[in-house]
């Protein structure tokens, strides 16, 4: 039998689902998100009659049965929040890719809620260049189902190993790839607050400018002047404000394609790099950038200048997605011969 998530709320007690068992303990009074295994329905509602009109429903409104509408095959990977799954329609034979969130997760108010939110950004985002396209948000009894477009060709991540060395014109085409849905995101109310090499992913193998931003479950939507103090992200790419938690904004995102900018331009190397999280901690906060070592005293000023402007501790002072692309280092005009030339994959 399976799992079925009913209600949402703060969890004050625990509810144990093991197989066909139940162990029921110390259910708080404000509790209304329930594990439970369905076969034993009966007697939950005896033991917490009151708890009976509470329904499962996440979306709020019933979906077509997916598994009638698509077949599941591999997985593709998994994050925090579930697993994503190749899945093919079946009227079309079309490949997608499936997020699939347990509910069994989904014990808190706030994590429905980010789930929503996850749902509502890709929505608002659809059909924007270089964000990957929601196609449906199916529900059952144990999953939430977010399908999308498939890219086939990889994380950025897996093209920085590969690859290690890229030009800087190279570079410079990433990093306006990246900015340019940065820009996008913002200026539709979205902070992505998760970018990373792991969160881009190719659209085809054979182009690796085909970039596309995904996995939005971090986002959030926000309006002008508006502070967070959430602190959520990847340790690496974080912005020093989230970490100090005295509030942030969208300006943190520019902080990650600084990061981003400086592996690119690094051969792969991270700009805060330590053996603890705490040294890394100490190192982002503090905001020291090195470019005494290889490849930096071969890199251009201007891409220099760039990630410098971007990896600024001060938020106020850090360039916006637009003053990023308006600077002329992303066109690279004076760009040196030995900044163009190295190793090919």
């Amino acid at each position: 039998m399976g799992n079925t998530c009913i209600g949402f709320g703060s969890f004050t007690g625990k509810i144990y689902c093991e197989g066909s068992r139940n162990i029921v303990d110390q259910i708080g009074e404000d509790e209304d998100c329930y594990c439970y295994s369905s076969q034993n329905l009966t007697l939950f509602s005896l033991v917490f009659p009151e708890k009976q009109r509470m329904t499962c429903s996440v979306l709020d409104y019933e979906t077509p049965d997916i598994h009638r509408l698509f077949t599941f095959g591999r997985e593709l990977g998994r994050g925090n929040s579930g697993v994503t799954y190749l899945c093919t329609e079946v009227a079309t034979g079309i490949e997608f890719a499936c997020k699939t969130i347990p509910k069994t997760r989904l014990k808190h108010k706030q994590q429905v809620k980010e789930v929503k939110r996850e749902i509502k950004v890709l929505q608002r985002l659809y059909g924007q260049k270089n964000i990957v396209r929601i196609e449906g948000v199916y529900e059952d009894d144990l999953f939430i189902y977010i399908v999308t477009e498939l890219c086939r060709g990889g994380e950025l991540f897996d093209l920085i190993k590969e690859k290690r060395f890229f030009s800087e014109r190279e570079a410079s085409e990433l990093i306006k790839i990246i900015v340019g849905i940065v820009k996008t995101c913002h200026s539709l109310g979205v902070m992505h607050r998760d970018l990373k090499p792991e969160n881009l992913v190719l659209v085809n193998k054979n182009n690796d400018f085909s970039l596309k931003a995904i996995d939005f479950a971090y986002s959030a939507f926000f309006k002008s002047g508006q502070v967070f103090h959430e602190a959520v992200g990847s340790l690496y790419y974080v912005a020093p404000e989230v970490l100090l938690s005295n509030g942030y904004g969208p300006e943190a995102d520019i902080w990650s394609v600084g990061v981003i900018s400086f592996i690119l331009l690094s051969d792969g190397n991270l700009p805060f790099k330590a053996e603890t999280s705490k040294e890394i901690l100490d190192l982002i906060l503090k905001g020291r950038i090195d470019f005494e070592s290889e490849p930096w005293p071969q890199r251009s000023d201007g891409a220099k200048d760039l990630v410098r402007k971007m990896l600024c501790t001060r938020p106020s002072e850090r360039l916006t997605a637009d003053e990023v692309l308006s600077m002329s280092s992303l066109d690279l005009p004076n760009m040196t011969e030995e900044a163009n030339t190295g190793p090919r994959r």
